[in-house]
């Protein structure tokens, strides 16, 4: 009776812990998916049979029964190692995500679909290939056509308003000081001449001064006090026959030379205070400003699509040489500047015109890179060309394919004239155009091209 007890008590606590069990199994399904379930299944199965084991009366001294129970352990444990494990994507950490549906059994009839194992996608390979080197021609050539490029508008509306200007200035001048004979004002630089680079912000304006011949003469710059060959002095002759007062430009008269000095002084009193030009510009559509702490004579004009600064320069035409009223700094007050822009502008042009060259792409290039060089900015302009003409004279290949070479030579060139210190006119060879150089800047500009000869990447690099 007592072992029917015993034997009813554990029916009962097998049937508790089976319950239990079998609670947990269905919850774990709706927990852990059937997959989920069946792991736990299998586990708690192996558990349920250890528990058994060692709640049953054990058969002391039966050997087939101690080795039937030592077999059964083995297997319960292989059981419970060979137990998969849930993949991660499979497991649901949040419970408060939704579960997911059941697939679909396939219907009667219905083939089932064969069930294909993705290989995971590969990571696409992307070739990288290396980075064409670029050869000299191309990066100029780049250079030109990226950096060098004046905007449309800036290139049509400034010169535009510089026409305005000058002929605002003309009836003026005629208005205010009709008994000097000034010529008909036009406009000069690299801007309109097609030389010009970066920005169309630099017009010059040219104001002619009439002089009759035989009232006056030139007298050659190495006769003059500064002993340079670039600047003249215009005298006035025959006094004696031809008293003072004669010529209208009599006044100007300083030691019996004209001077550009006093000439520039009363053209300057003039634009900054005898001129209206608010009202100029407010007809123009623009702000005007004399620039009245310079000894130049400059207009700064502003307008809502351009900036610009003009030049106004007097300027003498006799016995074929071209004079400004651009005397050097200092007390010497009545010199006159030969200017050779004119020329060297119709000679690029003949030269270009006669072999298809690329002379004038080769200097735009040049001056726009000494233009916005901190070191080179004084080499800009008429150096530059004279050394281009120079070259012209020895080197005839200057088409379009030798722009490279012809650009590195121009730097070799230049390296030559700054070690000697002395850069010839191409007009006038007595003429030297370094000769107002420092040596210090001479130096540093012939140590800075003296690099790029052998790397003229150098001066296209962003400064």
């Amino acid at each position: 009776m007592a072992e029917f007890t015993s034997q009813r008590g554990k029916r009962q606590e097998d049937s508790g812990l089976g319950s239990v069990l079998d609670l947990l199994l269905a919850n774990a399904r709706l927990v852990l998916g059937v997959s989920g379930a069946a792991v736990l299944a299998i586990a708690t199965l192996a558990v349920k049979r250890l528990i058994d084991r060692a709640t049953s009366p054990r058969d002391e001294g039966d050997p087939k029964a101690e080795q039937r129970t030592l077999e059964e352990s083995w297997q319960d444990l292989a059981l419970i190692k060979a137990t998969p494990k849930l993949p991660k994507k499979q497991r649901r950490e949040d419970l408060s995500e939704p579960l997911l549906s059941p697939a679909r059994p396939p219907a009667p009839g219905e083939a089932r679909e064969p069930r294909v194992c993705s290989a995971p996608p590969e990571t696409p390979q992307v070739e990288f290939s290396p980075p064409r080197c670029l050869t000299l021609q191309e990066k100029l050539l780049s250079h030109y056509s990226s950096r060098l490029a004046v905007p449309e508008t800036q290139a049509s509306l400034a010169p535009q308003l510089a026409r305005s200007i000058c002929a605002q200035l003309q009836n003026f001048l005629q208005i205010k000081c009709p008994e000097l004979p000034f010529g008909s004002l036009f406009l000069s630089g690299p801007l309109l001449d097609g030389l010009g680079a970066l920005a169309a912000d630099h017009v010059h304006l040219m104001l002619p001064v009439v002089l009759d011949a035989a009232l006056w003469s030139l007298i050659p710059g190495e006769d003059t006090v500064v002993r340079n060959p670039q600047y003249w002095m215009i005298k006035r002759t025959d006094l004696e026959y031809f008293p003072r007062g004669r010529s209208p430009w009599d006044r100007f008269i300083v030691g019996r030379y004209l001077s550009s000095n006093a000439l520039n002084e009363t053209l300057h009193k003039m634009l900054v205070a005898s001129i209206n030009w608010p009202a100029i510009g407010s007809l123009l559509g623009t702000v005007i400003h004399p620039v009245v702490a310079s000894q130049e004579l400059k207009l700064e004009v502003k307008h809502d699509q351009v900036e610009l600064s003009i030049a106004l320069f007097p300027v003498v035409e006799m016995e074929d040489k071209v004079l400004l009223a651009a005397p050097p700094e200092g007390l010497v007050e009545n010199l006159w500047l030969e200017s050779f822009y004119r020329a060297e502008v119709s000679k690029l042009k003949e030269l270009d015109a006669g072999d298809a060259g690329a002379r004038q792409r080769c200097l735009r290039i040049l001056n726009g890179i000494c233009k916005s060089h901190p070191t080179l900015h004084k080499l800009s302009g008429s150096p530059l060309t004279h050394v281009v003409l120079h070259l012209s004279a020895t080197s005839s290949d200057w088409a379009e394919e030798s722009l490279a070479d012809r650009f590195q030579q121009v730097l070799e060139e230049l390296v030559g004239y700054l070690e000697k210190g002395v850069l010839p006119s191409y007009f006038n060879h007595k003429i030297n155009l370094f000769c107002e150089l420092l040596e210090e800047e001479i130096d540093e500009m012939g140590f800075m091209l003296y690099r790029a000869v052998s790397e003229p990447e150098l001066l296209l690099k962003e400064k």
